[in-house]
């Protein structure tokens, strides 16, 4: 009531107005107008009292996705990014987060099983890694590009407002831990960037990091780098944290950066060389011709053995990470 009693007391402490007449004027009583100022402070103390007893809204501790099952997610807006790729925003129910641990993707399905099915009648899966934070409250954000010959991809870009995707998820993919290794290299190329970002977003922010990291990014044109301005603002927000080289196979005329595949010698110039042991860490994901270029191929769902540059130059298997 303490609240009560100094708004009163202010109001009574307001001066009357000043009466310019000859003759004396008739005096007249303040107690509407105290009433009426008492009235408002009371008004405003129940509001504080009110408002400081408002519940507050719990901790988010269980994540809307299913590792185990695909969920129906509904798509309710799309944003074109370039001439063949698209932001996609699919709704989490009551404003939730998706609460997905870093360095971890999804499985996507057409929520309607006939939709889509491979030669041997088989639901079409994929994989895909938001660029949309955990954290992020009400809605699950997915950067997809649409391929020629990609089922799935096609598929998505086929999707309207207010339909369904069916998603499965998270599946962990390895158990990143803040400032285990003091250089990070990021080798993409194409939409192969998400995993790489989603790990940048993570990590940056953290004001404990100490960890710096170098992306290569490998394109066909400049028209082709995804998540370029969002890079480009992380690189100038975490100057000596973070920096990135953009190389592409098709480069305009006024091109200053590098050109081509990304080579050995470029791998030698920006990349903490093998020798620093388990205090550098190479993160490679792209289309499986770069993958097997650079770092070896995949088995599968399996790293696959060490192959291509970076094991010419010297890296182990501990050393690299294929997504």
């Amino acid at each position: 009531m303490s609240f009560f009693r100094t708004a009163v007391s202010r109001s009574i402490r307001i001066p009357a107005a000043r009466t310019y007449a000859t003759t004396p004027a008739k005096k007249s009583s303040n107690l509407p107008f105290v009433l009426l100022t008492a009235g408002v402070a009371l008004g405003g103390a129940y509001w504080y009292l009110d408002q400081s007893q408002a519940p507050v809204k719990p901790k988010q501790e269980k994540s809307p996705l299913d590792p185990q099952n695909f969920i129906d997610f509904k798509l309710k807006k799309v944003v074109p990014y370039n001439h063949n790729s698209s932001i996609f925003h699919f709704e989490l129910p009551n404003d939730e987060a998706s609460l997905i641990p870093i360095t971890s993707c999804l499985v996507v399905k057409a929520s309607d099983p006939e939709a889509l099915k491979d030669a041997k009648g088989k639901p079409i899966i994929r994989p895909y890694t938001p660029v949309s934070r955990s954290d992020h409250p009400g809605e699950l954000v997915l950067l997809v590009k649409e391929y020629d010959t990609g089922n799935m991809s096609k598929y998505i870009h086929s999707l309207k407002e207010g339909d369904t995707l069916a998603i499965k998820g998270p599946i962990p993919k390895f158990p990143y831990t803040a400032n285990e290794f003091d250089e990070v290299a990021l080798i993409g190329g194409g939409s192969g960037i998400t995993p790489l970002y989603q790990l940048l977003i993570h990590a940056l922010p953290d004001k404990e990091n100490k960890t710096k990291f170098k992306l290569l990014f490998g394109n066909i044109t400049e028209d082709d780098i995804l998540l370029r301005k969002e890079l480009d603002e992380l690189k100038a927000k975490y100057p000596n944290n973070f920096d990135v080289v953009y190389v592409l196979d098709r480069p305009s005329a006024g091109w200053t950066g590098p050109s081509g595949f990304i080579t050995a010698d470029l791998l030698k110039k920006h990349v903490a060389p093998a020798d620093l042991k388990g205090k550098v860490k190479v993160f490679v994901c792209g289309p499986p011709p770069q993958v097997a270029s650079i770092a070896g191929k995949k088995a599968g769902m399996k790293q696959g053995e060490i192959g291509g540059i970076l094991k010419e130059l010297g890296y182990t298997e501990d050393q690299v990470f294929k997504f």
